[in-house]
């Protein structure tokens, strides 16, 4: 299920749209998962991975940057991450037709709250089992969302880890893997090479061996 759903402006963490599920209808106080989405937006730069995941218990934040505007959405952690960021998409296009433009010149909170008409709209299509059930058809960029960055909201909020950072050790450790790999099969071809060698050496000995016994 989709519980919260936050647009906010990167540069200084400007709420620009939002939208929350009703504490009677999901049976959950999301006062505290509201406000860790508002610190994590405060918290994003141009820097920050352009998507990511960060798992908070029972439930996970899932968020989009695009064009300047953080697309930020709470779920529970069972709901498919390939249907969140499907959602975040479906956002990120309507309102940047919208509002884009108005973006970078308004001053104030929620400037565009009436936009949470198409995020509830958005939401019920998204949470309704039908639409679920065509998840493998959904044509989006995020064809391997294993690839998406998962992190801790904790250690963002509370260790003060900015994003750009984790993406920084999470780019180290892919060039680390992608260096072990290409040493790996340096090593693997020279001892292929050894061998063929060896076998060469072998038999052009035997060859001189056998041509002096029969001399």
């Amino acid at each position: 299920m989709i519980l919260l759903t936050i647009i906010a402006r990167v540069a200084d963490g400007l709420p620009l749209a939002a939208s929350m599920q009703e504490d009677d209808q999901s049976g959950r106080d999301l006062q505290q998962y509201q406000s860790q989405a508002k610190q994590l937006c405060r918290k994003l730069n141009a820097q920050s991975p352009d998507r990511c995941t960060l798992e908070a218990g029972v439930m996970n934040f899932h968020y989009l940057i695009a064009q300047g505007v953080c697309y930020l959405t709470l779920c529970e952690a069972s709901f498919p991450k390939k249907m969140a960021f499907a959602y975040l998409e479906d956002l990120h296009s309507e309102f940047y037709d919208q509002y884009g433009r108005r973006v970078p010149s308004v001053t104030r909170p929620y400037s565009f709250i009436e936009f949470d008409t198409y995020i509830q709209k958005t939401k019920k299509s998204y949470i309704d089992s039908r639409a679920r059930r065509n998840l493998g058809s959904i044509n989006t960029e995020l064809q391997d969302v294993q690839r998406i960055m998962v992190a801790n909201i904790e250690e963002v909020l509370q260790r003060g880890e900015a994003l750009s950072a984790l993406d920084t050790k999470a780019s180290n450790l892919s060039s680390q893997s992608k260096k072990y790999r290409s040493d790996a099969k340096y090593l693997n071809t020279r001892s292929t090479y050894a061998k063929v060698a060896a076998v060469a050496v072998f038999f052009i000995t035997l060859i001189i061996y056998a041509r002096f016994w029969w001399l």
